[in-house]
């Protein structure tokens, strides 16, 4: 590791994301879908319309030696709500990141990458808004930096050994997204052999149904379907829905009427074990904690296997803690963007690990092809239950991302241990 290596210089480049960002409350209060975009007026602040093209930042460190550290920042596609982050602007916080906070990062010593990211995060607390997407990106940078002055450029390395985790870096399930294209993308899932499938993007009441009745539908083509289409015969992946609180809200939050739903659908998926995220939003982090608690014990006590995935009001690393130590969820989402820097992220995995709660590695649509390759070294250096396949929503391209990106990081993690022995 070189001590001479140093950052000189600090760079920001605006740019776009894979989705958009969307106004949640302006579409729960009944803005029209139209085509690719929604009609109606916004009402999140920052918002001028109901859905805007998600942005990023790409900050890039100059390191004294020639060599450039890249990470994006990145926002969730509903910034605003549920207690997230308002919506950045990237023009904006471009020229925050090289102005304000560039010339401190000069000062940084980046061989450690841990004490780096937390200096840098105080930093941006100080001095920009849009805090957590900032501290996003400039930590994935870091992380490369500080794996470029470790000579073996395995960012997952870094973790692993920052965080003296006694267990190789190893692969972890990839869990898909359809978007909305929720039929033609799980036959593409089926014939990659995905492990988790298909998320579905159940976002409105009708995609539910009365009782559930349309959700176990689809549940029972998706089963359909791999019978069908699946080349091994003991190809078994893991159905995970993610219904956006709908469940809850057809049968006004109740969750034993919620669970009645879910074992419903349990039944239509058959041989195949199911995840439901998300299943019902009780409006506020503590009601949320209290009510999904509720739903696992009737699901348990009913001898029900359905997993449940606690999302909205887990952003922080807070958040993560009280639902995993309240056993409010089998598993948790950590959605990178929302907890800023990525050393919280490692964090809130190890807490969910430390409780006996699968931490689900996951992030948006909404981010970029660099942040989703610097997540999946969290991925594999941490051992998540599942990561997401990210960004964007036409699932083939997030999942060649990721999984080309982890099947890289563990063919040379395996030849530096080889070439050390």
């Amino acid at each position: 590791m070189s001590k001479s290596i140093k950052i000189v210089k600090v760079l920001a480049a605006s740019g776009v994301g894979s989705f958009f960002f969307d106004d949640q409350a302006a579409i729960k209060a009944g803005a029209a879908r139209d085509g690719a975009a929604y009609l109606g007026e916004a009402v999140t602040p920052g918002y001028a319309h109901v859905r805007e093209p998600s942005e990023s930042v790409s900050v890039m460190l100059v390191l004294s030696d020639g060599y450039v550290a890249v990470g994006d920042c990145a926002s969730v596609q509903y910034s605003g709500v549920g207690g997230r982050e308002p919506r950045f602007h990237a023009r904006q916080l471009a020229q925050q990141i090289e102005q304000d906070l560039g010339p401190r990062l000069l000062d940084l010593d980046i061989r450690r990458f841990r004490d780096a990211a937390a200096q840098a995060e105080a930093w941006i607390s100080e001095s920009i808004a849009s805090r957590r997407a900032a501290a996003y990106g400039v930590s994935q940078a870091l992380l490369n930096a500080t794996a470029h002055a470790a000579g073996h450029h395995v960012m997952a390395r870094v973790i692993k050994d920052e965080w003296a985790l006694s267990d190789p870096l190893a692969a972890v399930p990839i869990y898909a997204q359809s978007g909305d294209d929720r039929h033609a993308n799980v036959d593409k899932m089926i014939l990659k052999g995905v492990p988790i499938l298909p998320h579905g993007l159940i976002n409105t009441l009708e995609l539910v149904g009365p009782e559930g009745a349309e959700l176990e539908r689809y549940v029972r083509w998706i089963v359909a379907r791999i019978k069908q289409l699946r080349t091994q015969p003991d190809y078994r992946p893991r159905i995970h829905l993610d219904v956006y609180g709908m469940v809850g809200a057809l049968v006004q939050g109740s969750p034993d009427r919620t669970a009645d739903i879910l074992q419903r659908v349990e039944a239509a998926a058959g041989p195949f074990p199911l995840t439901i995220e998300h299943p019902l939003d009780a409006g506020s982090r503590d009601a949320q904690i209290k009510d999904l608690a509720r739903l696992r014990q009737v699901l348990r006590a009913r001898r029900s296997q359905v997993k449940i995935v606690a999302d909205e009001w887990a952003n922080t690393a807070e958040d993560i803690n009280l639902f995993a130590v309240n056993q409010s969820a089998d598993l948790i989402q950590v959605k990178t963007p929302d907890l800023g820097s990525i050393h919280n992220t490692i964090d809130a995995i190890l807490d969910c690990h430390r409780h006996g709660v699968g931490p689900v590695l996951g992030g948006t649509c909404a981010e970029t092809e660099l942040s989703a390759r610097a997540t999946v070294h969290i991925g594999i250096a941490t051992r998540v239950a599942q990561m997401l396949a990210k960004p964007g929503m036409g699932f083939d391209e997030g999942y060649t991302i990721v999984l080309n990106e982890m099947n890289r990081a563990l063919r040379l993690d395996a030849y530096l241990d080889s070439a050390a022995a």
